[in-house]
């Protein structure tokens, strides 16, 4: 079985790392290069970089910020924000990055995601889907930074995106977003059905919500405000989750 990974976020504003609470109230918590620097040496298995403005501002990622952290890393480095070509996705895999998100530009234009397959693999193709629950839907899907709502089931979108080519899923609950109440294991019970990798996103609180987010499906989990802050540094929640038996890089 693949060992079990551990990634950090970075949600990236006007050049700063942030987190708020279910994306809004938003706080500054560093520069996005010395966030990169300590995950590396700390042992984290990815990265997560997420330019949160690019599609509300209808732009591309900005190229430098990307540059300037993958220089520090030695990790696999996901990128995500206002991909809406194959040459935007080449611009940023040529600043390092090793896979690219796409998430309101896949939603708008399907096709991109076979698009971005057919062109570098789909393991190079990672499908960012913020959701939230819903008495009709079970969970909808939200767009530009979780600030529209779209009439998607979360549940037919995310085997939609895996048949149009998607490598990996990067699924977030909105309602749990910044919450610290654990990630929402309903969800993510149902979408390990689907046949390629799922990280899990929203609501880590505890060394706890971890374990039951891999036990509940997930194949890795992601977290921002914890790591950020040094309330749960990664190699203690690596320990934690070793003498649970999940399989995890030490």
């Amino acid at each position: 079985m693949p060992a079990k990974r551990i990634i950090p976020c970075l949600d990236v504003k006007n050049g700063r790392v942030v987190k708020g609470i279910q994306f809004k109230q938003l706080r500054d918590l560093g520069h996005p290069v010395e966030l990169a620097r300590r995950y590396d040496a700390e042992g984290a298995d990815e990265l997560v970089f997420l330019d949160i403005a690019a599609s509300l501002e209808n732009r591309g990622t900005r190229e430098a910020w990307v540059r300037e952290v993958a220089r520090e890393l030695s990790i696999p480095f996901t990128v995500g924000g206002g991909v809406s070509s194959v040459a935007d996705a080449r611009s940023l895999l040529r600043a390092g990055a090793d896979k690219v998100g796409i998430n309101t530009a896949a939603s708008l234009r399907p096709a991109l995601v076979t698009e971005l397959a057919d062109a570098f693999g789909r393991q190079c193709v990672v499908a960012a889907v913020d959701v939230k629950r819903d008495a009709a839907l079970g969970w909808r899907v939200y767009l530009k930074g979780g600030t529209e709502p779209t009439d998607r089931s979360a549940m037919d979108w995310l085997w939609e995106l895996t048949d149009l080519g998607a490598g990996e899923i990067l699924l977030t609950s909105m309602d749990r977003d910044g919450t610290g109440d654990g990630f929402d294991v309903q969800l993510l019970e149902k979408a390990a059905a689907l046949p390629i990798p799922l990280i899990a996103s929203g609501g880590a609180g505890l060394e706890i919500h971890f374990l039951e987010a891999l036990e509940h499906g997930a194949d890795a989990v992601l977290a921002a405000t914890l790591f950020h802050e040094g309330i749960l540094p990664i190699p203690r929640l690596k320990a934690y989750l070793a003498q649970n038996d999940i399989s995890i890089r030490i």
